[in-house]
């Protein structure tokens, strides 16, 4: 899909620039219609030769990816002036705030540039008030607390980009391949806020 080509620059950060033959656009999450302009986040759509034919069996999800002749990739990203892809995250791990597209690895980010934080991860749960609100988890150095974690973050991230909840955390769950898993971090965040209300309602 894309490559650092042999003579030009190589941007830390980006993925290349479009393998011959092949398009890159970025296009709105909400209707995947709109191509966003230079600079803009959203999901990375390609179009060329090498694009899949559809997933084996699975014609709904071949209609969702496929669309026109551009594959919808799930990535979100963004194209600079000159054609540099970057990727931000994955478009199913985008989490909605009052109505703003938040994706969790730039709050991830951020808290890995803090020297005290060796390990983090975001996700979002559900809010009766905001749909969704972002949970921070954080492995970090002995002595660091959850005040300076948060001071930290709201000098770094505007105001709906803050977590709703921030906890140091003494291990992650991982999948098998030893990657975060997320998606058993979520249910385990949902399965306890549930247990406390069961609690609360007597």
């Amino acid at each position: 899909m894309s490559y650092n080509p042999l003579e030009g620059p190589r941007k830390i950060g980006t993925v290349g620039v479009a393998v011959p033959e092949t398009q890159i656009e970025i296009r709105d999450v909400a209707t995947g219609r709109r191509t966003l302009p230079v600079g803009e986040e959203g999901e990375v759509c390609v179009k060329g030769p090498q694009i899949m034919s559809g997933h084996y069996g699975m014609p709904k999800e071949t209609a969702a990816a496929l669309r026109d002749g551009w594959l919808y990739t799930g990535d979100i990203g963004r194209l600079d002036d000159e054609g540099y892809l970057s990727i931000c995250d994955r478009k199913k791990d985008m989490v909605i705030v009052s109505g703003y597209n938040v994706y969790p690895r730039e709050i991830e980010e951020a808290l890995h540039r803090h020297a005290g934080v060796r390990e983090a991860a975001v996700i979002g749960v559900p809010d009766s008030y905001r749909g969704e609100v972002l949970a921070a988890y954080v492995i970090a150095d002995e002595g660091v607390t959850v005040t300076e974690l948060t001071d930290y973050l709201s000098r770094n991230l505007v105001k709906y980009k803050w977590p709703a909840s921030l906890e140091i955390v003494r291990e992650l769950p991982r999948t098998g391949a030893g990657k975060l898993d997320k998606k058993t971090l979520r249910k385990q965040r949902i399965a306890r806020e549930q247990e406390h209300r069961d609690v609360a309602a007597g």
